[in-house]
């Protein structure tokens, strides 16, 4: 007589996170669509939230707006960190306070700051590891682009494709496969992704609008949220003399499909293929009241953080304007 052998069933494999591309430039003030959308998914008023501010040059200016946003929207447990050096983001203490995080928030600034800094570091891994055992990650301009395997570092404006316009380095690693770049129509960035995934056709070219994001699910849908659209390149069929084009010239691109999708729609990354379309976010009163909160001193901050992603010396000539101005009313006092 044959004897069956029961098997016992492995350990529950545990789900990761939602991940949330944001365009930049998202709207704090009024009706917070993505970031609503955020605080939801990471938890409601029961949110842990860490904000990585790396990026930003504006020190902890821009941690302190978030932690601001955050709390009015609810949220009682938010914190910030901003290690500056690979010794800082190798700091166990540090990296500790991802623990019990159900969320993680990276800003704006430059990408290539964030990556260098954290990118293969035990706060690196631990962000990867978080997000595997279900905690959000949200990145917003430069944080969006980190949280790809690839990773647009720098590069010039333009809708033509020309060899050498842009640079490409290593993500954070969250989510492999694409190619991330933001500010996408307000910074006309569309020959620049078209070159890279011209040079680098395995991956699936992701451009995101500003006051825009994109949310993908664990099963790899995205969802389009905000006021603009996530523009899709899929090369699979591409046919490119990129290999061959010397210097800045332009490189000739064939037989690439293009997705533009606004809010709403959703697309499969794994498939490459688009979805039916689900119904926008309304706004709610509570929302729109929110406006009435804000002070001039916070606009002046959001406006300052949307632009430093295009220009680095904004910030600095920001505040020599400020100390000019600040002395000239002192000297005309006396």
């Amino acid at each position: 007589m044959l004897r069956t052998m029961s098997v016992k069933p492995g350990p529950r494999q545990a789900r990761a996170g939602h991940l949330l591309i944001i365009g930049g430039a998202e709207d704090k003030l009024r009706q917070r669509q993505i970031l609503s959308r955020f605080v939801s998914l990471a938890g409601g008023t029961k949110a842990r939230i860490v904000i990585i501010s790396t990026a930003s040059s504006l020190g902890d200016e821009a941690t302190e707006l978030y932690l601001s946003l955050f709390r009015q929207m609810g949220i009682g447990d938010v914190r910030g960190m901003r290690p500056l050096v690979r010794e800082d983001a190798n700091d166990e203490r540090l990296v500790s306070q991802l623990d019990d995080a159900t969320a993680i928030f990276m800003t704006g600034g430059n990408q290539l700051r964030l990556s260098s800094v954290i990118g293969g570091t035990a706060l690196g891994r631990a962000m990867i590891e978080r997000h595997q055992h279900g905690a959000m990650i949200a990145g917003t301009s430069a944080g969006a682009s980190a949280i790809a395997s690839h990773m647009v570092a720098f590069g010039t404006s333009g809708a033509t494709p020309k060899q050498r316009m842009t640079q490409m380095s290593a993500g954070l690693g969250l989510l492999p496969g694409v190619l991330i770049d933001q500010h996408f129509e307000q910074r006309n960035r569309f020959g620049r992704l078209l070159a890279l995934v011209a040079q680098s056709p395995a991956l699936l070219g992701l451009g995101i609008d500003e006051d825009t994001a994109a949310l993908v699910s664990p099963k790899g849908v995205l969802e389009v949220l905000g006021k603009g659209s996530v523009t899709i390149i899929d090369p699979a069929h591409i046919q490119t003399d990129a290999y061959e084009v010397k210097r800045h010239r332009p490189i000739m691109v064939s037989g690439v499909t293009l997705h533009s999708l606004p809010s709403g729609y959703r697309f499969d990354l794994r498939k490459r293929s688009l979805m039916a379309p689900l119904r926008p976010v309304s706004a709610t009163d509570r929302e729109l009241a929110s406006l009435q909160a804000a002070t001039n001193n916070t606009r002046r901050l959001i406006r300052r953080i949307a632009a430093e992603g295009a220009d680095d010396t904004a910030p600095e000539r920001a505040r020599r304007r400020a100390r000019r101005a600040s002395r000239m009313d002192q000297e005309a006092s006396e």
